[in-house]
């Protein structure tokens, strides 16, 4: 039998029914570099391992501008998230560091390579570079992670003044957070 679901941010996969009552996805979306903006474009020599999506909120703080003291602005704190499989299963988590963390408790950290516009209103689209993995599990291996299909997540549109100093806002966002390892 084969049934076919929609995944979280409109990508379509297969599974097969193999006379078992459970269906687990036979492998995750596959993302197709050469249509991604060039900047956030995965190098040559790497295999995709882990598509998930990650659903939850960053913190933004009004501080004032570091060369305009008496302006303020919303400045980026911390993101927070929860990923999942294609299915909707949570898979790890996602938070300040950057840090991605499998629920086998293997992580990784990383530093931003490029970025590129996402649609209005949403954070950009990202490539990282990834540190050596902490710990055995899913992380392992993991050279690079990109930030793909972006919603929302943008600093409030709220104004930030004086009067609004160190207050914090969370925005809520989604994005695939796709992992690559060298082949």
């Amino acid at each position: 039998m084969r049934t076919l679901f929609l995944a979280p941010g409109s990508a379509l996969f297969v599974v097969l029914a193999a006379g078992c009552s459970s269906m687990t996805p036979m492998s995750a979306p596959m993302v197709d570099n050469a249509s991604l903006p060039e900047a956030v474009r995965v190098p040559a020599g790497h295999r995709q391992t882990m598509h998930t999506v990650g659903r939850g909120e960053i913190t933004y703080e009004c501080r004032a501008k570091k060369d305009m003291p008496t302006a303020f602005e919303w400045a980026f704190v911390a993101p927070v998230a929860t990923l999942a499989d294609a299915g909707g299963k949570s898979v790890g988590r996602y938070y300040a560091g950057p840090t991605w963390e499998a629920a086998d408790g293997s992580k990784v950290t990383g530093k931003q390579v490029a970025v590129a516009p996402a649609a209005a209103g949403s954070i950009p689209l990202q490539l990282v570079k990834a540190e050596p993995a902490m710990g055995m599990g899913a992380m392992q291996g993991v050279a690079y992670i990109q930030r793909l299909k972006t919603q929302g997540g943008v600093a409030p549109a709220e104004a930030c003044d004086a009067a609004k100093a160190l207050q914090r806002r969370q925005v809520a966002y989604q994005a695939d957070y796709v992992f690559y390892a060298m082949n």
